[in-house]
């Protein structure tokens, strides 16, 4: 009889962080990579050895260890050591899915240069699958994934090798870890463990695995050792009457070998079922601070400086390229497996919050730089307004004035005052002859004004100032705010929306729900025989009016706490504006906002990747998930990226958050997660999710800085369309997002921007501007993930994406694949499908 083949795959899952820090990892690391080059060095009997996919650690490591780099890529390019192609292992669910790009870019370029990155991509341990990964991974040269979560056993049970597709249509080879990335850790040839540890596995797995295909057996975990004796173990066990043939190798090889056939069915999109692995799906509304911040920083990067350095480079200035991977890097050590999850210790925890207010420093410091040397550029008295974004835009902005006079507006524009304060000038120091003496400096005003901007693309404007006053935003004794699109009325505790275009009405529009959180950092539970509790009626606090904007500030009582709420409405804006603020003194519990409307067709749509994605209402499974053997409840609470739409029958309603990553719609609501408040890192048997807690089981971890206890607040916009409208969805997300920015260049306040009062040097290029600028502009059909500076060359690179089901043109640029690389130039961008521009401004 001929024998199955086994791949065993020695190799370590690598937590950068979480119930201990990073700190403690590395130090870890220290003595177990030096042990393991050692070892590799001098056993040749050892083939291989996979660390977990990711750059980073080596690059830690060598950075304490330098004289072991040449060790170490005598290793990496020899095939023995296996890292990257990750620069971390990231949750490819909670962040901007350019992060996700740029992690695998970054951790590619890192793991080549020590001698080469493998070629998989490595999925051991993340809570779910962004949809575009398989394309992600194509377009960076990578045929292969291994992963481990968020399948159907239906899915798998006839092959555990599939081919993955993404939404575009690209397809790479995948084989699902059935039983987790450890199955093999304690693999042994003697008799007990053979016959009821490693035999019933590989039976299962045979029986899951067409004959003529090999099996793979992982063998490691976390932070693991190398086992320096499997070489003879395999020798033992091929020793043995046994139906299967050892091979000790590596995830490369094992995929070279299996035979996919291209005509089978694929499996498509996004992977989040909860069957034979859990997804943990309410960890993305676990430390959402940590969440919200992570989004302001990738919006910082992303949307602003990178495409405002394009900018400074293009007008003769240098584009801070070493600093920008530098905050990437801090920034994916965020992003790392259970970083971002927030189900960490307070202490690691901690930590997370600092890295990531660390790069927003950075991010704000050349931001502030840059606008400053443009604005010199251009000359005395510049008041500028960038549009970062190629596209033809028309946005309401604010900006931060400083002038000596009250009086004063921007020359024509249609603006307005919406706040002003007298400063203070403060004291001077001023040395003399006879010692410091102290001078009184005049004070100034600083006044906020939002004003309407028509941008033709990817520039800037500037505006003059002049003496005159403009409207201001005044209290109304009315209950009543519009513009041309909503009006939102108030009437003894009933808030009304109106759509104009149609007449449409909700009435009690939204409320907020409160429920007892009996879980843990991973998950959230109900508590047995608990129910929700909603918040009272809303009192009107006041109404504010401009030309421009309004505003209505509601207040509204929910378990014994005060929210206030306000809805802004602005010209020519069709989102919503709303912010709630909730000084939270309470623990273990989960607030949520709820919208109305009838969901007749059962489903939603959210945003993901480049598309969005169709998800149902009520999963399938849910009323026989136990005796299914569900190891969590599959509960159709989904993740988001930027927004969820859902239709019902009045229309289509939109949310747009920056960094809310969760939300249910049910028959007649959509609910939005706002945060959950929880002091647990782990808990055994909760309703959704029997049996052991998650991570570590034998240790009782309290996390009370998670109960987030004090000031939380909370922004999105809510949109109300007639119906759906893939375009003009993104659209309103782009609006939404901040990718036009202000300065004014002045002298009266040093305090404002982050290094304001510094002196900074010129670009000796950077003179003469114009004063207004457009380098370039897109269709309205196509839309940016990234603008930036190409790795190693002087050109940019301009991701592009179409959403929608038609073709789109795309402008007549060399194109490059996602390392960067010229590639086959495309006309045209099929149905959610992306491309990478190479651009010579």
């Amino acid at each position: 009889m001929k024998k199955r083949k086994v791949y065993v795959v020695p190799h370590s899952h690598w937590d950068r962080e979480w119930y201990f820090s990073q700190e403690d990892s590395n130090v870890i690391l220290s003595q177990n990579m030096n042990f393991l080059l050692d070892f590799l060095n001098e056993h040749e009997e050892f083939p291989s050895y996979v660390f977990d996919g990711q750059y980073s650690v080596m690059q830690d490591f060598l950075s304490k260890y330098p004289e072991k780099r040449e060790l170490a890529e005598r290793l990496i390019a020899g095939g023995r050591l296996k890292i990257g192609p990750w620069y971390t292992q990231c949750d490819t669910l909670l962040n901007q899915t350019e992060s996700v790009i740029r992690n695998l870019l970054l951790g590619k370029m890192g793991a080549d240069a020590l001698g080469g990155s493998m070629s998989v991509g490595y999925l051991p341990d993340i809570f779910g699958q962004n949809a575009y990964l398989p394309s992600i991974f194509k377009r960076f040269g990578l045929n292969d994934a291994v992963l481990q979560r968020g399948l159907y056993n239906a899915q798998v049970e006839k092959d555990l090798n599939f081919i993955w597709a993404a939404p575009n249509g690209e397809t790479v080879q995948a084989n699902n870890l059935y039983f987790g990335y450890g199955p093999g850790k304690f693999l042994a040839s003697d008799e007990e463990y053979v016959k009821h540890s490693l035999l019933p596995i590989l039976d299962k797995l045979a029986a899951m695995t067409p004959e003529n295909k090999p099996l793979l057996l992982p063998a490691g975990g976390d932070q693991v050792l190398v086992r320096t004796y499997f070489p003879q173990v395999v020798a033992e066990l091929n020793a043995q009457d046994l139906p299967y043939e050892f091979v000790l190798s590596n995830y490369e090889e094992f995929m070279r070998t299996v035979k996919f056939d291209s005509a089978a069915d694929k499996i498509s999109g996004e992977l989040i079922a909860s069957q034979k692995s859990r997804i943990h799906n309410t960890i993305r509304s676990q430390r959402v601070d940590l969440k919200m911040l992570n989004s302001r920083v990738e919006e910082k990067i992303y949307q602003q400086l990178e495409p405002l350095s394009v900018l400074t480079e293009k007008l003769g200035g240098a584009y801070p390229q070493s600093w920008i991977n530098d905050c990437l890097r801090e920034l994916f050590d965020a992003h790392a497996h259970d970083s971002l999850g927030g189900c960490n210790s307070d202490e690691t925890n901690l930590a997370i919050k600092n890295r990531l207010l660390k790069i927003e420093r950075i991010a704000d410091g050349y931001i502030n730089i840059l606008k400053k040397q443009i604005a010199r550029g251009i000359g005395d008295n510049t008041v500028i307004a960038f549009n970062l974004l190629p596209k033809e835009i028309t946005k309401t902005v604010k900006f931060v004035i400083f002038t000596a006079e009250k009086k004063l507006r921007l020359k024509n524009v249609e603006q307005v005052l919406i706040r002003q304060d007298y400063i203070s000038g403060g004291k001077q120091v001023k040395v003399t002859v006879d010692g410091e003496r102290e001078v009184e400096i005049p004070g100034y005003y600083r006044s906020e004004i939002l004003a309407t901007v028509k941008f033709d693309g990817f520039g800037y404007r500037t505006f003059e100032l002049e003496n005159g006053a403009p409207s201001v935003l005044t209290e109304k004794l009315s209950a009543e705010i519009s513009n041309a699109d909503y009006s939102v009325s108030f009437d003894k505790g009933n808030l009304v929306l109106t759509r104009l275009s149609d007449g449409a009405v909700k009435s009690n529009w939204f409320d907020f729900e409160d429920t007892i959180d009996a879980g843990d950092s991973y998950d959230y539970s109900p508590a047995d025989g608990a129910l929700p509790t909603f918040s009272g009626k809303f009192s009107l606090v006041k109404t504010t009016s401009s030309a421009l904007t309004s505003t209505m500030l509601l207040s509204c009582e929910l378990a014994g706490q005060e929210i206030l709420t306000e809805i802004r409405l602005e010209k020519g804006s069709k989102g919503i504006k709303i912010s709630h603020k909730i000084k939270n003194q309470q623990e273990n519990h989960r607030v949520r906002v709820r919208f109305y409307g009838e969901n007749q067709a059962g489903i939603s749509y959210g945003d993901q990747g480049f598309s969005l994605q169709k998800r149902q209402n009520v999963n399938p499974h849910l009323a026989t998930w136990r005796e299914e053997g569900f190891v969590e409840s599959p509960q159709a609470i989904y993740p988001l990226e930027r927004f969820v739409v859902v239709p019902e029958a009045t229309g289509v309603v939109s949310l747009y958050t920056k960094g809310l990553k969760e939300y249910e719609a049910t028959a007649d609501s959509l609910n939005l997660t706002l945060f959950r408040s929880v002091g647990l890192l782990g808990r055994d048997d909760l309703a959704w999710r029997p049996g052991r807690a998650s991570g570590i089981n034998n240790k009782v971890v309290e996390t009370p800085d998670a109960q987030l206890l004090g000031d939380l607040c909370f922004d999105y916009a809510y949109q109300w369309a007639e119906k759906l409208d893939v375009a003009e969805q993104y659209h309103a997300a782009e609006a939404f997002a901040s990718g036009q920015l202000t300065y004014q260049l002045q002298t009266l306040n040093s305090f404002e921007e982050r290094l304001e009062r510094f002196e900074l040097p010129q670009p000796e290029a950077m003179k003469n501007l114009p004063g207004r600028l457009n380098l370039l502009t897109l269709s309205e059909k196509l839309f940016v993930s990234a603008f930036k500076k190409a790795e190693g060359t002087d050109d940019f690179v301009l991701r592009v994406f179409n959403p929608s089901d038609e073709t789109v043109k795309l402008p007549d640029f060399p194109q490059v694949d996602l390392s960067e690389m010229l590639t086959e130039k495309r006309s045209v961008l099929t149905a959610k499908d992306f491309a990478n521009l190479e651009i010579k401004l």
